[in-house]
């Protein structure tokens, strides 16, 4: 099995650079053989990945003798492996052609030499030409270390080391746990049917004004301008900070869900199609329900936990949970459920995590 551990990474002000270095190789090698593709599907050719790595070896140190004293993978990978996906997604439908990659539009690069090749030692890891660098954590996984992924978001560097575990022991034993529905949703990030309550952080709404702030201070900038580089690193500081709060809640509130269940049952989102309505779109995209599904998803494999999905179209919010009649005028505004037919009280999302689990167990056709 292959799991990937991000570590936050402490590297000097050399290795800072060296880094910084690394990533343009990367970028400029990916944008040298794009082009070389392109010129050639001009002519009607189509030149393979590894023959426009020969192409490229063999005139990169004469158009880019600073890549000399740089690690030769980043380039290697960032064609072997970067360069050769996005054609295969492009020509099975999957994505639009390749695009040129920006300086100012993400920085990584992948630092390994094969499987097998990095050392990690405690926390701190041994790149090829960088030498040992500082990590905040230690892997957490055990096994061979297949890959190793070095980006920067904001003003940090990580590493993404994907390693091949072998141990089978990772199937949990559940049969003694409840079966639960999970509601996810804006008020709250979910809601279970054993009345358990995660709370949305609002991480968006609650430094919305700061974020305003300093994305008019950027625009009055000169572009370019060293205060402009200094705004926009504060609002990447501020974009990177929302999103580790909004993570941060995200992982451990699916991490309990999943660890205290047998059986999941949950709705089948449309989250692409929720995101038209206006009105809820910045609500939603502060929630990242999408972020929060696939989380569960991955996390209730790994430890064999089964995910039961609701059609589309089931109405798990406006079902009783407690009689099963249907309350088909309940709307978005109606927090608490009241059954005029049984007298059933019940906050909204509760009663659809009720009915979600039923689905779970199996005693409702949808």
């Amino acid at each position: 099995m292959l799991k990937t551990h991000k570590i936050a990474l402490d590297p000097n002000n050399i290795q800072s650079t060296q880094f910084a270095q690394h990533c343009g190789y990367a970028r400029v090698a990916y944008n040298h053989v794009l082009a070389d593709f392109k010129a050639g599907l001009d002519e009607g050719q189509w030149h393979s990945h590894i023959e426009l790595n020969k192409r490229f070896n063999a005139t990169k140190h004469e158009q880019y003798d600073w890549c000399k004293a740089l690690n030769q993978r980043a380039a290697h990978n960032a064609i072997y492996f970067n360069f050769q996906d996005a054609v295969k997604r492009w020509k099975a439908g999957e994505s639009r052609f390749p695009k040129f990659k920006k300086r100012s539009k993400g920085q990584s690069f992948q630092a390994d030499a094969g499987r097998g090749t990095t050392i990690i030692e405690g926390q701190r890891i041994k790149l090829p030409k960088m030498g040992w660098v500082r990590m905040f954590q230690t892997l957490r996984h055990l096994g061979t270390i297949v890959k190793v992924v070095i980006s920067k978001t904001a003003h940090r560097w990580f590493a993404s080391i994907t390693v091949e575990t072998f141990d089978n022991d990772t199937i949990t034993d559940t049969r003694h746990l409840p079966v639960v529905g999970v509601d996810v949703g804006i008020n709250h990030l979910a809601v279970t049917s054993e009345g358990v309550y995660y709370a949305n952080p609002k991480a968006l709404k609650n430094y919305e004004r700061k974020l305003k702030r300093l994305q008019r201070q950027l625009s009055r900038r000169q572009k370019g301008s060293r205060n402009w580089h200094k705004t926009k690193a504060k609002l990447a500081k501020l974009h990177y900070r929302i999103a580790c709060i909004r993570q941060d809640a995200q992982h451990k509130a699916t991490t309990a869900i999943v660890t205290g269940a047998s059986r999941i049952g949950i709705e089948s989102l449309n989250v692409a199609g929720m995101l038209k309505n206006h009105r809820l779109a910045k609500a939603l995209s502060d929630a990242s329900l999408s972020s929060f599904l696939t989380m569960l998803a991955y996390k209730a494999e790994r430890i064999g936990v089964k995910i039961v999905e609701a059609d589309t179209f089931y109405p798990s919010s406006k079902t009783r949970s407690a009689c099963g009649a249907k309350d088909k005028d309940l709307s978005l505004s109606d927090r608490t459920y009241h059954c005029s037919d049984c007298g059933h009280t019940q906050d909204r999302d509760l009663n659809a995590a009720i009915n979600l689990r039923t689905v779970a167990v199996g005693h409702t056709e949808t």
